[in-house]
């Protein structure tokens, strides 16, 4: 014999439990309601109470479904559930989201399914908890997409929430409106760049033609340089690793002109000898994999930790940042191996330090080879903001599909499109890039405009990073 639990809680596997969220801090201002967290379950038995909620208002009460209100969301074990619960474990409300399409996750979520229950209608906060627990709990879960269609009724609360409608929706014969909340990861990624121009108006840097690239052409010869400094707070946590990138990305840098390295020169400055070692062998290690000499340098012990290289290249005909034009297809190359660095999950992604020299030569010599109209090398601004850079650098703007962008399987689209990738070449026009290891597809276009929106599947395009991303303007 089939029981109501039964058919409300089929079994399946549930999401990782979440820790309850602190319901005052999520509130804001205001009265204070009666004690109660909101968190998101894999409990029968919350689960349970939460669809017996949903029978009752939503089918019972409002009338929209006929019998049960349950479709295949709820099958999906992607589906996390939220639930409001008092002191006692009374479950007071709850909301479910999840990815939009099947297939791999593209960072497209909707919520549905937000019910309070009837009796506390009245009381303040639940409805309101709700909401802004599943805008955190997407946001950390790497959405960039995140929508809903709500009932008329429920427009102006999403509206004090902060959400924007979108348009007129119909579900079970019922008019909604759709609305969306916004998500500003990409753009909060790119922020850092926008004090560039100003600060460097005056000096062009890399001259006319080459203004934004993150190497430049020395005058009079095939020499190309590069010059970039790691955190100071990286410097101090890791001093391996602040060594290793010091020459990974001033020679992504290089490659990113189509320049073969030639060598590097390095500033550091540290507390001891210690600790200025553990820098340096981090330094020697990457130069000894890229096959690239150290060919001198300054080190300054007694002061803070700080860190600069300047590497060296050579090429007779430099591959500018800002050589593209509308239309040109963009296509992401990026080496999708390695793992998180210990540490920086979701910040840092590290595939070159477990790569053959071969293989590391292979990836920095692609753009010298396939010879595109623009590349530029993913930076700390993420690939959404270094999109941004080369059609600022090129006059135009960008947009950019996630569910084309090569991606390493288990990581969200949030962490990847805003992370250091390691190696990650974006380019516009010209073939693949014969990138050894790493992999490559089209996956956006450089369009008139400015700024970077997101094109999903559905056709739809949100705002990705708005407008000229560093200030510096055209090459």
């Amino acid at each position: 014999m089939i029981s109501v639990c039964d058919v409300l809680l089929p079994g399946r596997p549930g999401p990782p439990a979440h820790p309850a969220l602190d319901v005052p801090a999520l509130l804001g201002a205001g009265r204070a309601p009666a004690p109660f967290v909101v968190e998101a379950t894999t409990d029968r038995g919350r689960l349970y109470a939460y669809r017996l909620l949903r029978r009752r208002v939503f089918v019972e009460e409002q009338g929209l479904f006929d019998d049960d209100d349950l479709d295949h969301r709820d099958e999906d074990p992607r589906t996390v559930v939220l639930v409001a619960r008092d002191a006692a474990g009374t479950v007071l409300g709850g909301v479910r989201l999840g990815p939009e399409e099947d297939g791999p996750d593209i960072g497209w979520w909707r919520g549905s399914r937000l019910v309070v229950d009837p009796a506390l209608r009245r009381a303040p906060g639940v409805g309101a908890a709700l909401v802004r627990a599943a805008c955190a709990h997407a946001e950390e879960a790497g959405v960039l997409r995140f929508e809903a269609d709500v009932q008329d009724r429920a427009v102006p609360l999403f509206g004090r929430l902060g959400w924007s409608p979108v348009g007129p929706v119909r579900v079970a014969g019922r008019p909604h409106q759709r609305m969306r909340w916004p998500i500003g990861r990409l753009a909060r990624a790119a922020e850092a760049k926008a004090a560039l121009g100003p600060l460097l108006r005056g000096l062009s840097p890399g001259g006319r033609g080459w203004v934004g690239d993150d190497a430049a052409p020395v005058p009079g010869g095939d020499l190309v340089a590069a010059c970039d400094a790691i955190l100071p707070s990286m410097v101090e946590r890791d001093p391996d690793w602040a060594g290793w990138c010091s020459v990974l990305v001033n020679l992504n840098d290089l490659a990113a002109m189509g320049a073969a390295p030639v060598g590097l020169l390095d500033a550091l400055g540290a507390r001891d000898a210690s600790f200025a070692a553990r820098v340096l062998t981090g330094l020697r290690r990457a130069a000894s994999a890229y096959d690239v000499p150290v060919l001198g340098g300054h080190t300054q012990l007694g002061v803070p930790a700080a860190l600069s290289v300047t590497a060296l290249g050579r090429t007779a005909s430099p591959v500018p940042g800002g050589g593209g034009r509308p239309g040109l297809p963009v296509r992401l190359t990026a080496d999708l191996g390695g793992r998180w660095r210990t540490g920086y999950t979701g910040r840092q992604w590290d595939s070159t330090s477990t790569r053959t020299t071969g293989e590391l030569r292979a990836m920095l010599g692609a753009v010298g080879a396939a010879r595109p109209a623009a590349a530029k090398d993913v930076s700390m601004a993420g690939v959404a903001g270094t999109l941004g850079m080369l059609a600022e650098a090129s006059g135009c703007g960008a947009v950019l599909e996630p569910a084309r962008v090569p991606r390493p399987a288990g990581v969200t689209m949030g962490d990847w499109l805003t992370c250091f990738p390691g190696f990650a070449m974006l380019t516009a026009g010209g073939p693949a890039l014969p990138a050894g290891p790493a992999t490559g597809a089209e996956c956006g276009a450089l369009v008139t405009g400015s700024g970077v929106r997101l094109r999903w599947p559905d056709g739809v395009e949100t705002e990705g990073v708005h407008g000229p991303v560093t200030g510096l303007g055209t090459a």
